[in-house]
C-alpha cells in the first residue's frame, strides 16, 4: 500500500523557460528548489508522480547526527538547524522536532563502536551521551529489560515523512517557483555540448541548468547520456501500529527493531538494514562495486523477486524524447511490503515493548532505498554534461539531511561558498579506484 502522504496542489501550466529545472519532487529535489527560489532564481520542479510519494514518505523520519558517516556528519549538523529555520521562515509544518534519539544494546562490540564514534563526535562539537547499564535501563524502562548500555543524542530529532516534502513544495510556490506533478522529465537537450533544455511529457523547458534528484531512477536517467553512476536499490519494509502510549520513547533503536512516534500518535516500526535485493539488469551491471557492501550486510539482506525488474527503474534501455518512458508507466514506485518482514517486525516490537500486545498493525508499505557503493550520496556537476548537477544515491540517509543537501546543491549551482565541503560527495569518485572506500564511522 502507499505510505501515508499529504496531498499538495501544484502548478498546471508548464513554463517555456526557467533559470533552472529540478527533476524529482522528493525531499532532496524540493529543498534544492526551495533554496534556489530563495535566491531569486526562476525555478521549475518537475515530478513524474506526486511530491514526496516515493522514498521521501517511506522512511523512519529520523534527522540524526548520531552514528553518521564522517563525510555526512557536517551536512547532518547543518541540516538540523535548517529544519528549524525552514519552519520559522515559511510557517510550514514539516513535523520536525529535536526529541532526541535513544539507542539501546546488549552487544559489547556495538557499544564499543558507539563509544568510538562518540569520541570522534566530540572533536566536531556534536552532543552524544553514552549510557551506563543503569542509565540505559532507566531510559528504556518501557521495555522492562536490562541493557548493557546505550546512547542518547539529545539534539537529534525527527520530522514527519508524510508532510515534509509537500510542505517544502508549498514554500517553493510561495516564493514564485513552480512545481509540476504528473510531469515526467523524459530527457535533456544540449547545444555545443552543454545542457540547453529539459524535455518533459508536457513540453520542453529551455534552461541552461538542471538538477537530477531522481532517487532510485537517477542511474537509469544518467545512462541515457553515457554517464556511469553506480546505484542499487534495496527494497525495505516498514509498518505502523496503533498505540498512543506516551511511555514509548519518541525515537528508539535496538538491533532487533526500531520505532518512531508519529505526529498522529501512532508508531512506525522497522528492522534497521533488513531488506530484499530484487535482481535487475542494472544490479548485475554494478554488482562488482556493490559486492563489498552486500558482504557486510549479508545477515540482513535477502534475495528478492521480479518486482524490481517489473518496476522499470533499473533497466538498461534507451528512451526516446517523443515517446513515454518507464517513468510514465510507473508513476510511483510502490513495491509490496514483504509479508514475512511485517510479521517478524511486529513480533519483535511486541517482544521489545510488551504493552504493544494490545496494538494492531494499521498499515505496511515498502520502498526502494537508492544506494551507492560507499553509502554516501553523489552530489556535483557532471563534467561530461555541463549544466547538469547530480544529487542522488542518498542510501537511506536523504530524508534527515534533505535541507542541508538542498542548500549545498543550491550553493554549487549559484557558485557560492558551500555550506560544507562538497568534495567528499562528488560522483567522480566512483570512476576511480577509491570508489569502495568506506569511512570508519
Amino acid at each position: 500500500m502507499p505510505a501515508p502522504l499529504i496531498s499538495v496542489e501544484t502548478n498546471s501550466e508548464l513554463p517555456t523557460h526557467a533559470d533552472i529545472v529540478v527533476i524529482g519532487g522528493g525531499i532532496i529535489g524540493t529543498f534544492t528548489a526551495y533554496y534556489l527560489a530563495k535566491r531569486g532564481m526562476k525555478v521549475a520542479l518537475v515530478e513524474k508522480g506526486r511530491v514526496g510519494a516515493e522514498q521521501s514518505s517511506r522512511n523512519w523520519g529520523w534527522c540524526r547526527q548520531q552514528n553518521r558517516d564522517a563525510r555526512e556528519l557536517p551536512l547532518s549538523t547543518k541540516s538540523l538547524d535548517l529544519w528549524e529555520q525552514f519552519a520559522a521562515e515559511t510557517g510550514e509544518d514539516t513535523g520536525f522536532r529535536r526529541c532526541g534519539l535513544l539507542y539501546l544494546s546488549n552487544n559489547e562490540k556495538e557499544l564499543a563502536s558507539w563509544a568510538k564514534w562518540g569520541e570522534f563526535a566530540r572533536t566536531v562539537n556534536v552532543k552524544t551521551h553514552m549510557l551506563t547499564a543503569e542509565q540505559a535501563a532507566e531510559h528504556g524502562r518501557v521495555t522492562g529489560k536490562s541493557w548493557k548500555g546505550g546512547v542518547f543524542s539529545p539534539t537529534d530529532g525527527t520530522a514527519d515523512p508524510s508532510r515534509a516534502a509537500p510542505a517544502v513544495a508549498r514554500a517553493i510556490i510561495k516564493l514564485g517557483g513552480t512545481v509540476h506533478q504528473g510531469c515526467a522529465a523524459r530527457g535533456l537537450e544540449t547545444e555545443g555540448g552543454r545542457l540547453s533544455a529539459v524535455v518533459t511529457e508536457k513540453g520542453t523547458i529551455r534552461t541552461k541548468l538542471a538538477v537530477l534528484a531522481g532517487g532510485a531512477w537517477a542511474s537509469s536517467f544518467c545512462r541515457q547520456y553515457g554517464i556511469r553512476f553506480p546505484q542499487a536499490s534495496i527494497r525495505q519494509t516498514i509498518l505502523s501500529v496503533s498505540k498512543n502510549a506516551q511511555e514509548i520513547p519518541d525515537a528508539l533503536h535496538t538491533d532487533e527493531v526500531s520505532m518512531t512516534r508519529r505526529s498522529d500518535g501512532g508508531i512506525t516500526v522497522a528492522i534497521s538494514g533488513r531488506g530484499r535485493v530484487d535482481p535487475t539488469l542494472q544490479l548485475l551491471r554494478f554488482a562488482p562495486q556493490f559486492l563489498p557492501m552486500f558482504q557486510r550486510r549479508w545477515r540482513k539482506l535477502a534475495p528478492g523477486g521480479l518486482e524490481g525488474f517489473q518496476s522499470g527503474h533499473e533497466g538498461l534501455g534507451r528512451w526516446r524524447l517523443d515517446q513515454p518512458t518507464p517513468m510514465e508507466r510507473m508513476r510511483i514506485l510502490d513495491p509490496k511490503a514483504d509479508a514475512s518482514t511485517v510479521e517478524l517486525t511486529y513480533k519483535r516490537a511486541v517482544d521489545l515493548i510488551p504493552m504493544l500486545k494490545t496494538s494492531s498493525v494499521t498499515a505496511a508499505w515498502a520502498g526502494y532505498v537508492d544506494s551507492t557503493p560507499d553509502g554516501v550520496p553523489g552530489i556535483g556537476e557532471i563534467a561530461s554534461l555541463p549544466g547538469l548537477v547530480l544529487a542522488a544515491g542518498f542510501s537511506g540517509h536523504g530524508f534527515g539531511i534533505g535541507p542541508g543537501a538542498g542548500h549545498l546543491i543550491a550553493d554549487i549551482v549559484c557558485d557560492m561558498t558551500p555550506l560544507v565541503d562538497p568534495r567528499p560527495y562528488h560522483p567522480d569518485r566512483f570512476q576511480s579506484s577509491a570508489w569502495g572506500k568506506v569511512a570508519e564511522f
